[in-house]
């Protein structure tokens, strides 16, 4: 058996003395502020070739290469190790592959990336290892309540290892140090660590003395341990040269595992890995709400996102190109939403893979925004209007019986969009006045976790001026997920909860139009709206405009008519706080508008929305079609990005075709010392007119397929 000492051995060096105990403490961050823009900051496009164990005898190395520097990648992704180790390791129970034979694959492959100057990020995989691994170090691994080994769900030889254990701080280090001592590589890179949407459950001996996974205090400690595993690693890769970095696989959208706005303190490149779509209903918009919750932590730094050639879905094969019109509207999106693009090719079988339709998908894309870098630098977003991200929402709030918190993001993205809003993501965590500072209005969809400081600072926002909306069970859980007995923001609603959830009845619940008001605008000849499926009940409000008519039977039709058909209790809740302009809704509306697809809840959320906001935004854009649009200050200027979703593969399968809409009007508020000369369709290749009234410009796009960007020169 290799005990640890033995183990350490195999590392140049010895491990850092400063660092505590890891499990205790965090290590103090080592990085230096470089006083030009880090190389990771520069890149525009990065491609990845995925090794396999047989690529070593079907690979040709210097084709490959060419093929990267063809898409015009300032970056490469090579597997130094994943389960398998591509270069003559000494480290022990590192396996080699068994075509390896006596061959340095990484190095070769290295070597080819640097002769075409392209960086090299080194990438990894320290979530699973063999069986002898196992039977020499048992504590290395994670286990199940019966405290038996946990394997990989497709590959039964391979075992979880758990990020708690001594693996993480001798096994992996033993390699980054191995690597660093004979490669020059620009960064390191971890894949499946840490695990993406959800927290590890464990039943190891120092996983038993921990608080139980699934809670607020297994967070916290499982976010020191993040935290000081990621400045570990990046310590060592620092060795070699203060550029140089370590990174992990980030990408689980809202619901990332690690705290978001804490990795963005620190991280250097955060890596989105939303490939493709993989549920069976999954819009087609998730890449760009990876986007968006990137723009809300990072402040600037590198963010990419992966897609994936393969075909992503319930059903997968990883070594056949999934549809290219996809691909496309998912590069777009990286793109549109100021994400690097990143493409993820699986295997070499036969040199350049079976299935070359994967080679030639990206080539038009990534060269097309090789001519137009400058337009894709951001330097802000153009945004009056914030969608608070509850993270602590997202992993720890129980939702009612077939609810989940994807369903309450899904639809009030959905109403978003079909409102034309421009919009940021605001992390719960950074809710300071500063990062505040830009919003007129924020929305809380559903944020039901919210502790006493995070309610103080909505409403200090309220207090200079803010605007907000909030839905369901919003400030009614602390932090802990401890339930409160009414509304932390009661006081800045004017509300009071009055009793529990109450569920559908047979039909759901509706609201009663009491009197006319702006967030009706569009309803005509009904005297009720749906509600939703869950509500909160409510005292009574004083001259309310839309009331509760309590859920009644469905079946049999001839009982379908309420007995109660008018109440006081409010389905709405509306105040004005000198320039503020609050709105409460009780029921799940922007869920129930998601599952049931209902036309009257979007419109209402996007009445609401526009009525906070007093109908004023930086930018509007008019004409048909599904779409969705970023806004930045730029270098040379600004830039519109407009992204088609029109498609009947909108929320379920890929795209086939692109169906492309029609004239899209533009209204886009630019600072009065700012001179326009000059608005480019970077996608039609095109100059267009425009016009300025006061701090606006107008412009006509005449027609959007999939993409099109607008650089305002000014």
């Amino acid at each position: 058996m290799i005990n640890r000492r033995d183990l350490l051995k195999a590392s140049a060096v010895p491990l850092l003395a400063s660092l505590t105990d890891p499990i205790l403490a965090t290590a103090p961050a080592t990085a230096e502020t470089p006083s030009s823009i880090p190389w990771q900051r520069q890149l525009r496009r990065c491609g990845q070739l995925n090794m396999t164990e047989h690529d070593p005898v079907t690979l040709n190395i210097d084709e490959w290469a060419d093929y990267w520097a063809s898409l015009r990648v300032g970056a490469t992704f090579i597997s130094v190790t994943g389960i398998l180790a591509y270069y003559q390791t000494k480290v022990p129970f590192h396996r080699k592959g068994k075509y390896l034979g006596n061959r340095d694959f990484f190095g070769e492959c290295c070597n080819a990336a640097k002769k075409r100057n392209l960086r090299v990020v080194a990438r990894m995989s320290p979530d699973l290892n063999w069986g002898d691994a196992a039977q020499a170090h048992p504590d290395w691994f994670e286990r199940d309540a019966s405290g038996n080994l946990i394997s990989d769900k497709d590959e039964q030889r391979l075992f979880r290892t758990c990020m708690f254990s001594d693996y993480m701080t001798d096994y992996v280090p033993a390699l980054i140090r191995e690597i660093n001592s004979l490669y020059d590589v620009d960064a390191f890179y971890t894949n499946g660590w840490p695990p993406i949407g959800s927290l590890p459950v464990c039943h190891c001996a120092r996983c038993r003395q921990l608080p139980p996974s699934g809670t607020p205090a297994y967070w916290d400690k499982f976010n020191d341990r993040f935290a000081y595993l990621w400045k570990l690693y990046d310590s060592l890769a620092k060795e070699k040269g203060s550029g140089k970095f370590f990174f992990a696989n980030s990408g689980g959208g809202a619901r990332s595992a690690a705290n978001l706005a804490r990795l963005g303190s620190f991280c250097e490149w955060f890596q989105g890995d939303n490939q493709g779509r993989g549920g069976e209903d999954a819009p087609v918009w998730l890449c760009s709400l990876q986007g968006r919750v990137c723009q809300s932590v990072l402040d600037g730094k590198m963010a990419a996102n992966v897609t994936g050639a393969w075909t992503t879905g319930p059903i997968r094969w990883r070594n056949a190109g999934k549809s290219p019109a996809e691909i496309n509207m998912w590069l777009s999106e990286t793109s549109a939403s100021g994400m690097i693009p990143y493409y993820h090719i699986v295997g070499a079988e036969k040199g350049f893979g079976e299935d070359r339709r994967e080679l030639d998908a990206p080539r038009a894309y990534f060269n097309w925004t090789a001519q137009h870098d400058p337009h894709f630098v951001n330097k802000r977003t153009v945004a009056s209007l914030g969608a608070v991200v509850g993270q602590r929402t997202h992993l720890f709030y129980k939702p009612q019986p077939g609810a989940n918190m994807q369903q309450f993001l899904n639809g009030t993205y959905y109403a978003l969009l079909e409102g034309r809003f421009l919009f940021d993501f605001v992390h719960e965590d950074r809710m300071d006045a500063e990062h505040l500072s830009k919003y007129s209005a924020l929305i809380l969809p559903n944020v039901a976790l919210l502790s006493d400081a995070q309610c103080d600072q909505l409403r200090a926002f309220v207090q200079r001026g803010g605007s907000l909306l909030a839905t369901f069970e919003t400030s009614l859980y602390d932090e802990q997920n401890q339930p409160r007995p009414n509304f932390a923001l009661a006081d800045v609603f004017g509300i009071q909860k009055t009793g529990d959830i109450i569920p559908t009845n047979g039909n759901a619940y509706y609201a009663r139009i009491e009197r006319q008001h702006e967030i009706l605008r569009g309803f005509s000849n009904t005297g009720w709206l749906p509600g939703a499926e869950y509500r909160i009940p409510l005292a009574p409000v004083q001259n309310p405009v839309l009331t509760v008519v309590p859920g009644f039977a469905a079946y049999p039709p001839e009982l379908a008519y309420p007995p109660t058909p008018q109440t006081d209790v409010p389905a709405i809740v509306l105040r004005e706080q000198g320039q503020s302009r609050l709105a409460y809704i009780p029921g799940d509306i922007e869920r129930s508008l998601w599952v049931a697809g209902d036309v009257d809840l979007s419109r209402l959320m996007q009445n609401t929305i526009n009525w906070i906001l007093r109908d004023d935004q930086p930018v509007t854009i008019e004409g048909p079609g599904l779409i969705e649009a970023f806004a930045y200050e730029t270098e040379p200027g600004f830039a519109l990005h407009l992204l088609n979703y029109t498609n009947p593969n909108l929320h379920r399968g890929t795209i086939r075709e692109f169906y492309p809409i029609g004239v899209q009007s533009v209204r886009f508020a630019i600072p009065a010392e700012r001179k326009v000369t000059r608005v480019q369709l970077l996608k039609s290749g095109k100059d267009v007119p425009f016009t300025r009234n006061n701090n606006r410009i107008e412009f006509t796009i005449l027609g959007v397929t999939e993409y099109e960007v607008a650089a305002i020169y000014a």
